[in-house]
């Protein structure tokens, strides 16, 4: 999204931000259809017969684009949560976009939820009762994907991801000016994970650089458990 205009204070609430999402989001993201792709992977796993699935902080729709073959086959039901209404003109997947603040959404049980590039926009202290409110409408058998920005590693190896991600950028063609733009939209807006707010069952599945993929699974027994 070379030309788009960058806000000052970063927000999904624009309807250019919305227009170009998809875009900018591979821009600036290169493993973004890696991601998606290893997501669409793993809901196989559990995305039972008629299951029930959440997309929370769906955006355009990718989460579900990526898990619609898994949708049909198994006649699975999918709400996809967003709270910005420029973004619902945009959406582009199973099912429709329900405008709703994440954190306070009456969530029926579900068997999978998703929550990509969420809670790095979450104030810090409303994380953990959102991650407490899905971890109570978990089916037995099944789970949360969240995949997020983390806190950076230290010592010399930050400074190399940091370079890392920049060059990734660099080489989409991402002009420099919109790289440091972002950035500094970012300020107040966007605050990194600590992998310790999830609990100590969340376990890490896969990483690139500072973004990280962990699962939460619901105790169960095997009985129903799409393999």
């Amino acid at each position: 999204m070379g030309n788009m205009k960058i806000p000052q204070n970063w927000t999904f609430k624009s309807n250019e931000v919305a227009n170009g999402f998809d875009k900018h989001v591979h821009e600036q993201l290169p493993w973004y259809d890696l991601t998606t792709g290893v997501i669409a992977h793993v809901a196989r796993h559990y995305i039972p017969e008629g299951g029930m699935v959440y997309d929370i902080g769906a955006s355009t729709g990718n989460i579900g684009k990526a898990i619609a073959d898994t949708l049909e086959a198994r006649h699975a039901k999918i709400v996809a949560l967003d709270n910005s209404e420029s973004m619902k003109a945009e959406y582009a997947a199973p099912g429709s976009l329900t405008i709703a603040d994440a954190i306070t959404f009456e969530y029926e049980p579900f068997d999978f939820a998703v929550c990509f590039l969420v809670l790095m926009f979450v104030p810090p202290a409303k994380r953990a009762g959102l991650i407490a409110k899905l971890r109570a409408k978990m089916n037995p058998g099944g789970a949360m994907v969240i995949f997020d920005k983390c806190q950076p590693v230290k010592g010399y190896v930050a400074t190399v991801m940091s370079r890392l991600a920049l060059a990734g950028k660099v080489a989409a063609g991402v002009d420099e000016r919109e790289i440091i733009a972002k950035e500094l939209s970012l300020s107040g807006v966007q605050r990194p994970l600590d992998p310790k707010e999830l609990g100590d069952d969340a376990q890490e599945i896969f990483r690139f650089g500072d973004f990280a993929g962990w699962i939460i699974e619901a105790p169960c027994s095997l009985m129903g458990r799409v393999k």
